[in-house]
Protein backbone atom coordinates (compact mmCIF):
# COMPACT_ATOMS: atom_id res chain seq x y z
CA UNK A 1 0.00 0.00 0.00
CA UNK A 2 1.35 3.57 -0.87
CA UNK A 3 1.43 6.44 1.28
CA UNK A 4 -1.49 8.36 -0.65
CA UNK A 5 -3.57 5.12 -0.05
CA UNK A 6 -2.84 4.76 3.87
CA UNK A 7 -3.07 8.84 4.12
CA UNK A 8 -6.97 7.73 2.86
CA UNK A 9 -7.79 11.57 1.41
CA UNK A 10 -10.87 12.21 -0.01
CA UNK A 11 -9.81 13.21 -3.27
CA UNK A 12 -12.95 14.34 -4.39
CA UNK A 13 -12.61 17.29 -1.76
CA UNK A 14 -9.19 17.72 -2.03
CA UNK A 15 -9.90 18.25 -5.99
CA UNK A 16 -12.85 20.74 -5.37
CA UNK A 17 -10.59 23.31 -3.44
CA UNK A 18 -7.89 23.38 -6.80
CA UNK A 19 -10.37 25.43 -9.31
CA UNK A 20 -11.11 28.07 -6.17
CA UNK A 21 -7.40 28.46 -5.34
CA UNK A 22 -6.80 28.97 -8.99
CA UNK A 23 -9.64 31.30 -9.52
CA UNK A 24 -8.14 33.56 -6.24
CA UNK A 25 -4.90 33.49 -8.23
CA UNK A 26 -6.17 34.36 -12.04
CA UNK A 27 -7.99 36.85 -10.27
CA UNK A 28 -5.49 38.49 -8.11
CA UNK A 29 -2.49 37.92 -11.13
CA UNK A 30 -5.18 39.63 -14.18
CA UNK A 31 -5.97 42.65 -12.29
CA UNK A 32 -2.37 43.88 -12.35
CA UNK A 33 -2.30 44.24 -8.66
CA UNK A 34 1.09 43.83 -6.64
CA UNK A 35 3.06 41.27 -8.22
CA UNK A 36 4.72 40.66 -4.55
CA UNK A 37 1.10 39.76 -3.26
CA UNK A 38 0.77 37.08 -6.20
CA UNK A 39 3.62 35.63 -5.17
CA UNK A 40 3.24 35.65 -1.65
CA UNK A 41 -0.10 33.92 -2.25
CA UNK A 42 1.51 31.17 -4.05
CA UNK A 43 3.93 30.64 -1.32
CA UNK A 44 0.99 30.84 1.15
CA UNK A 45 -0.97 27.94 -0.36
CA UNK A 46 2.35 25.61 -0.70
CA UNK A 47 2.62 26.00 2.91
CA UNK A 48 -1.16 25.33 3.34
CA UNK A 49 -1.09 21.99 1.29
CA UNK A 50 1.97 20.70 2.94
CA UNK A 51 0.09 21.16 6.58
CA UNK A 52 -3.08 19.61 4.60
CA UNK A 53 -0.92 16.33 3.97
CA UNK A 54 1.04 16.21 7.09
CA UNK A 55 -2.33 16.81 9.12
CA UNK A 56 -3.89 13.62 7.17
CA UNK A 57 -1.15 11.21 7.70
CA UNK A 58 -1.73 12.02 11.78
CA UNK A 59 -4.12 10.39 14.24
CA UNK A 60 -6.60 12.67 16.18
CA UNK A 61 -7.59 10.56 18.57
CA UNK A 62 -5.59 12.27 21.53
CA UNK A 63 -8.01 15.57 20.56
CA UNK A 64 -10.42 13.69 22.42
CA UNK A 65 -8.71 14.50 25.74
CA UNK A 66 -10.00 17.58 27.71
CA UNK A 67 -6.53 18.63 28.41
CA UNK A 68 -4.98 18.84 24.68
CA UNK A 69 -7.57 21.19 23.39
CA UNK A 70 -7.66 23.19 26.55
CA UNK A 71 -4.15 23.70 25.87
CA UNK A 72 -4.98 24.94 22.21
CA UNK A 73 -8.26 27.28 23.10
CA UNK A 74 -5.71 28.94 26.19
CA UNK A 75 -3.11 29.25 23.28
CA UNK A 76 -5.21 30.49 21.43
CA UNK A 77 -6.79 33.45 23.89
CA UNK A 78 -3.11 34.00 24.77
CA UNK A 79 -2.23 35.33 20.78
CA UNK A 80 -5.33 37.65 20.99
CA UNK A 81 -4.14 38.91 24.26
CA UNK A 82 -0.45 39.46 22.72
CA UNK A 83 -1.86 41.42 19.89
CA UNK A 84 -3.24 44.22 22.06
CA UNK A 85 0.07 44.61 23.44
CA UNK A 86 2.34 43.80 19.63
CA UNK A 87 -0.10 44.13 17.28
CA UNK A 88 -0.12 45.81 13.90
CA UNK A 89 -3.08 47.89 12.77
CA UNK A 90 -4.45 47.85 9.28
CA UNK A 91 -7.79 49.35 8.59
CA UNK A 92 -8.74 50.35 11.44
CA UNK A 93 -8.12 47.13 13.34
CA UNK A 94 -5.29 45.52 15.15
CA UNK A 95 -5.82 41.96 14.24
CA UNK A 96 -2.53 41.43 12.97
CA UNK A 97 1.42 40.13 13.87
CA UNK A 98 3.73 41.19 11.44
CA UNK A 99 6.97 38.30 11.30
CA UNK A 100 8.98 39.30 8.57
CA UNK A 101 7.61 39.51 5.32
CA UNK A 102 4.67 37.17 6.47
CA UNK A 103 1.69 38.32 8.51
CA UNK A 104 0.13 36.23 10.81
CA UNK A 105 -4.28 37.24 12.43
CA UNK A 106 -4.64 34.87 15.47
CA UNK A 107 -8.63 35.02 15.13
CA UNK A 108 -8.13 32.39 11.98
CA UNK A 109 -7.15 29.58 14.21
CA UNK A 110 -8.90 30.32 16.80
CA UNK A 111 -12.14 29.60 14.64
CA UNK A 112 -10.72 25.93 14.60
CA UNK A 113 -9.77 26.25 18.26
CA UNK A 114 -13.37 26.87 19.62
CA UNK A 115 -14.39 24.00 16.92
CA UNK A 116 -12.25 21.75 18.74
CA UNK A 117 -13.36 22.84 22.24
CA UNK A 118 -17.14 22.55 21.71
CA UNK A 119 -16.87 19.71 19.79
CA UNK A 120 -15.41 18.06 22.52
CA UNK A 121 -17.69 19.45 25.37
CA UNK A 122 -20.64 18.56 23.29
CA UNK A 123 -19.47 15.10 22.55
CA UNK A 124 -19.67 14.13 26.23
CA UNK A 125 -22.76 16.51 27.22
CA UNK A 126 -25.28 15.95 24.44
CA UNK A 127 -27.73 13.94 26.43
CA UNK A 128 -27.80 16.83 29.45
CA UNK A 129 -28.15 19.94 26.90
CA UNK A 130 -31.32 20.00 28.69
CA UNK A 131 -29.26 21.15 31.42
CA UNK A 132 -28.95 25.65 30.46
CA UNK A 133 -26.05 25.69 32.69
CA UNK A 134 -24.03 23.42 29.59
CA UNK A 135 -25.59 25.87 27.02
CA UNK A 136 -24.30 28.90 29.37
CA UNK A 137 -20.91 27.58 29.87
CA UNK A 138 -20.42 26.31 26.36
CA UNK A 139 -21.30 30.10 25.64
CA UNK A 140 -18.92 31.93 28.19
CA UNK A 141 -15.91 29.58 26.09
CA UNK A 142 -16.86 31.22 23.18
CA UNK A 143 -17.32 34.57 24.54
CA UNK A 144 -14.08 35.18 25.83
CA UNK A 145 -12.50 34.92 22.17
CA UNK A 146 -15.81 37.12 20.96
CA UNK A 147 -15.18 39.82 22.87
CA UNK A 148 -10.95 39.76 22.23
CA UNK A 149 -11.69 40.12 18.98
CA UNK A 150 -14.71 42.00 18.75
CA UNK A 151 -12.48 44.69 20.60
CA UNK A 152 -9.62 44.49 17.77
CA UNK A 153 -12.07 45.53 16.37
CA UNK A 154 -12.78 42.76 14.03
CA UNK A 155 -17.01 42.09 13.73
CA UNK A 156 -16.37 39.83 11.33
CA UNK A 157 -14.78 37.36 13.02
CA UNK A 158 -16.66 37.59 15.55
CA UNK A 159 -19.96 37.13 14.29
CA UNK A 160 -18.04 34.10 12.69
CA UNK A 161 -17.53 32.72 16.27
CA UNK A 162 -21.24 33.49 17.39
CA UNK A 163 -22.48 31.19 14.15
CA UNK A 164 -20.15 28.55 14.86
CA UNK A 165 -21.54 28.63 18.49
CA UNK A 166 -25.24 28.06 18.01
CA UNK A 167 -24.45 26.11 15.28
CA UNK A 168 -22.93 23.78 17.40
CA UNK A 169 -25.13 23.93 20.16
CA UNK A 170 -28.47 23.43 17.64
CA UNK A 171 -26.70 20.60 16.72
CA UNK A 172 -26.14 18.94 19.83
CA UNK A 173 -30.05 18.85 20.57
CA UNK A 174 -31.79 22.21 22.67
CA UNK A 175 -35.03 22.74 23.56
CA UNK A 176 -36.97 25.05 21.95
CA UNK A 177 -37.72 26.62 25.54
CA UNK A 178 -33.84 27.48 25.30
CA UNK A 179 -33.70 28.53 21.74
CA UNK A 180 -35.91 31.34 22.67
CA UNK A 181 -33.88 32.39 25.63
CA UNK A 182 -31.07 32.17 23.45
CA UNK A 183 -32.43 34.41 20.76
CA UNK A 184 -34.05 37.00 23.13
CA UNK A 185 -30.40 37.05 24.73
CA UNK A 186 -29.12 37.59 21.28
CA UNK A 187 -31.18 40.39 20.47
CA UNK A 188 -30.40 42.02 23.97
CA UNK A 189 -26.56 41.71 23.26
CA UNK A 190 -26.64 43.36 20.20
CA UNK A 191 -29.02 46.34 21.74
CA UNK A 192 -25.73 46.44 24.50
CA UNK A 193 -23.18 46.19 21.27
CA UNK A 194 -24.83 49.33 19.11
CA UNK A 195 -25.06 51.75 22.19
CA UNK A 196 -21.62 50.78 24.11
CA UNK A 197 -19.70 48.62 21.88
CA UNK A 198 -19.42 49.27 17.83
CA UNK A 199 -17.50 51.94 16.60
CA UNK A 200 -19.06 54.63 14.39
CA UNK A 201 -17.76 53.33 11.44
CA UNK A 202 -19.43 49.66 12.41
CA UNK A 203 -22.92 51.36 12.87
CA UNK A 204 -22.26 53.22 10.05
CA UNK A 205 -21.79 49.81 8.09
CA UNK A 206 -24.79 48.80 9.33
CA UNK A 207 -27.16 51.67 8.37
CA UNK A 208 -25.45 51.64 4.90
CA UNK A 209 -26.17 47.54 4.75
CA UNK A 210 -30.07 48.43 5.52
CA UNK A 211 -29.75 51.53 2.95
CA UNK A 212 -26.62 51.42 0.85
CA UNK A 213 -27.37 54.14 -1.28
CA UNK A 214 -27.94 56.45 0.90
CA UNK A 215 -24.27 56.99 1.14
CA UNK A 216 -22.33 56.15 -1.88
CA UNK A 217 -19.43 58.20 -1.43
CA UNK A 218 -19.33 57.17 2.28
CA UNK A 219 -19.98 53.78 4.04
CA UNK A 220 -21.82 52.29 1.34
CA UNK A 221 -19.20 52.90 -1.01
CA UNK A 222 -17.65 49.86 -0.68
CA UNK A 223 -20.98 47.82 -1.24
CA UNK A 224 -21.98 49.78 -4.09
CA UNK A 225 -18.95 49.54 -6.33
CA UNK A 226 -18.88 45.50 -5.32
CA UNK A 227 -22.30 45.44 -6.39
CA UNK A 228 -21.75 47.39 -9.62
CA UNK A 229 -18.99 44.85 -10.67
CA UNK A 230 -21.09 41.73 -9.57
CA UNK A 231 -23.88 43.20 -12.25
CA UNK A 232 -21.61 44.20 -14.64
CA UNK A 233 -19.97 40.68 -15.36
CA UNK A 234 -23.71 39.84 -16.96
CA UNK A 235 -23.48 36.29 -18.13
CA UNK A 236 -20.00 35.26 -19.15
CA UNK A 237 -18.01 38.30 -17.86
CA UNK A 238 -15.92 41.18 -19.22
CA UNK A 239 -12.95 38.37 -19.80
CA UNK A 240 -9.78 37.68 -18.42
CA UNK A 241 -8.35 40.73 -17.13
CA UNK A 242 -10.91 43.25 -18.22
CA UNK A 243 -12.74 43.73 -15.06
CA UNK A 244 -12.89 47.71 -15.31
CA UNK A 245 -14.03 47.84 -11.95
CA UNK A 246 -10.95 46.40 -10.38
CA UNK A 247 -8.81 47.61 -12.89
CA UNK A 248 -9.64 51.39 -12.40
CA UNK A 249 -9.25 50.85 -8.72
CA UNK A 250 -12.91 51.75 -8.25
CA UNK A 251 -13.29 48.37 -6.02
CA UNK A 252 -11.42 48.83 -2.74
CA UNK A 253 -9.49 45.34 -1.49
CA UNK A 254 -9.89 43.06 -4.56
CA UNK A 255 -7.86 40.41 -3.42
CA UNK A 256 -9.26 40.32 0.05
CA UNK A 257 -12.74 41.02 0.97
CA UNK A 258 -14.04 41.53 -2.52
CA UNK A 259 -12.38 39.15 -4.63
CA UNK A 260 -15.85 37.73 -5.34
CA UNK A 261 -16.82 40.92 -7.22
CA UNK A 262 -13.66 40.92 -9.13
CA UNK A 263 -14.08 37.40 -10.10
CA UNK A 264 -17.96 37.69 -10.81
CA UNK A 265 -17.20 40.84 -13.09
CA UNK A 266 -14.40 39.34 -15.24
CA UNK A 267 -15.98 35.51 -15.22
CA UNK A 268 -19.91 36.60 -15.30
CA UNK A 269 -22.81 34.40 -13.93
CA UNK A 270 -20.86 31.42 -15.52
CA UNK A 271 -17.80 31.47 -14.07
CA UNK A 272 -19.96 32.43 -10.67
CA UNK A 273 -22.10 29.24 -11.03
CA UNK A 274 -18.96 27.21 -11.17
CA UNK A 275 -17.85 28.65 -8.13
CA UNK A 276 -20.64 27.78 -6.50
CA UNK A 277 -20.82 24.00 -7.73
CA UNK A 278 -16.92 23.43 -6.29
CA UNK A 279 -17.73 24.88 -2.65
CA UNK A 280 -20.62 22.61 -2.72
CA UNK A 281 -18.36 19.93 -3.56
CA UNK A 282 -16.10 21.28 -0.76
CA UNK A 283 -19.18 21.37 1.96
CA UNK A 284 -20.73 18.04 0.60
CA UNK A 285 -17.90 16.13 1.55
CA UNK A 286 -16.78 18.00 4.79
CA UNK A 287 -19.99 16.66 5.89
CA UNK A 288 -19.94 13.31 4.39
CA UNK A 289 -16.69 12.96 6.22
CA UNK A 290 -18.44 14.29 9.69
CA UNK A 291 -20.91 11.52 9.55
CA UNK A 292 -18.44 8.56 9.10
CA UNK A 293 -16.72 10.07 12.27
CA UNK A 294 -15.92 7.64 15.04
CA UNK A 295 -17.59 9.10 17.72
CA UNK A 296 -19.56 12.58 18.35
CA UNK A 297 -16.64 14.33 18.80
CA UNK A 298 -15.02 13.93 15.23
CA UNK A 299 -19.19 14.17 13.67
CA UNK A 300 -19.15 17.56 15.76
CA UNK A 301 -15.61 18.95 15.00
CA UNK A 302 -16.37 17.73 11.11
CA UNK A 303 -20.21 19.79 10.90
CA UNK A 304 -18.71 22.90 13.27
CA UNK A 305 -15.48 22.94 10.34
CA UNK A 306 -18.88 22.90 7.70
CA UNK A 307 -20.49 26.08 9.15
CA UNK A 308 -17.33 27.62 9.16
CA UNK A 309 -16.90 27.31 5.82
CA UNK A 310 -20.36 28.29 4.97
CA UNK A 311 -20.09 31.72 7.27
CA UNK A 312 -17.45 32.63 5.37
CA UNK A 313 -19.19 32.03 2.14
CA UNK A 314 -22.18 33.23 2.76
CA UNK A 315 -20.93 36.75 5.00
CA UNK A 316 -18.34 36.85 1.97
CA UNK A 317 -20.86 36.72 -0.98
CA UNK A 318 -23.43 38.28 0.94
CA UNK A 319 -21.23 41.63 1.49
CA UNK A 320 -20.22 41.47 -2.13
CA UNK A 321 -23.90 41.58 -3.92
CA UNK A 322 -25.20 44.15 -0.95
CA UNK A 323 -27.15 41.67 1.02
CA UNK A 324 -25.45 42.01 4.02
CA UNK A 325 -22.82 44.59 5.60
CA UNK A 326 -18.88 44.98 5.05
CA UNK A 327 -17.83 42.60 7.61
CA UNK A 328 -14.25 41.90 6.47
CA UNK A 329 -14.34 38.53 6.13
CA UNK A 330 -12.46 36.62 3.69
CA UNK A 331 -13.78 33.98 1.28
CA UNK A 332 -12.75 30.70 1.96
CA UNK A 333 -9.90 29.36 -0.61
CA UNK A 334 -9.93 32.29 -2.98
CA UNK A 335 -9.03 35.68 -0.85
CA UNK A 336 -5.25 36.62 -0.50
CA UNK A 337 -3.84 35.99 2.95
CA UNK A 338 -2.16 32.83 4.14
CA UNK A 339 -3.38 33.02 7.55
CA UNK A 340 -7.13 32.20 6.83
CA UNK A 341 -5.69 29.74 3.85
CA UNK A 342 -3.88 27.41 6.76
CA UNK A 343 -6.35 27.40 8.89
CA UNK A 344 -8.85 26.13 6.19
CA UNK A 345 -6.15 23.00 5.09
CA UNK A 346 -5.40 22.23 8.71
CA UNK A 347 -9.21 21.95 9.39
CA UNK A 348 -9.33 19.96 6.10
CA UNK A 349 -6.32 18.10 7.60
CA UNK A 350 -7.44 17.29 10.54
CA UNK A 351 -10.80 15.91 9.14
CA UNK A 352 -8.63 13.74 6.53
CA UNK A 353 -6.47 12.28 9.49
CA UNK A 354 -9.95 11.66 11.69
CA UNK A 355 -10.95 9.72 8.26
CA UNK A 356 -8.17 6.91 8.47
CA UNK A 357 -10.09 5.43 11.64
CA UNK A 358 -13.86 6.38 10.62
CA UNK A 359 -16.49 4.11 10.30
CA UNK A 360 -18.89 3.28 7.26
CA UNK A 361 -22.04 5.53 7.99
CA UNK A 362 -25.24 3.90 8.06
CA UNK A 363 -28.16 5.58 7.93
CA UNK A 364 -29.78 3.96 11.07
CA UNK A 365 -26.33 4.22 13.30
CA UNK A 366 -26.91 7.52 12.81
CA UNK A 367 -30.18 8.12 14.02
CA UNK A 368 -30.14 6.18 16.77
CA UNK A 369 -26.47 7.47 17.92
CA UNK A 370 -26.38 11.52 17.13
CA UNK A 371 -27.32 14.02 19.39
CA UNK A 372 -30.82 13.42 20.65
CA UNK A 373 -33.15 16.73 20.81
CA UNK A 374 -33.69 17.52 24.32
CA UNK A 375 -36.97 17.31 25.66
CA UNK A 376 -38.59 15.03 22.23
Amino acid sequence: MNLFQKLRIDWALFAATVPLLLAGLLTMHSLGGDAILFKKQIVSIGISLAAFFILASMNFRFLRETRTVMILYLFGIFLLFLLFLFGQVSHGAQSWFHVGPFSLEPADPMKLAVILLLAKYFSRRHIEIANIRHILLSGVYVLIPFALIALQPDFGSAMVLGALWLSMVLLSGISKRHLFFLLGAGLLSFFLLWNFAFHDYQRARIESFLNPLSDRQGAGYNAYQATIAVGSGELIGRGFGYGTQSRLNFLPEYETDFVFAAFAEEWGFAGVVLAFFFFSIVIWRVLANAMMGETNFEMLYGLGLAVLFIAHFTINVGMNIGLLPIAGITLPFMSYGGTHLLTEFAGLGILMGMRRYSRAAHRSDVKNEFLPVAGE
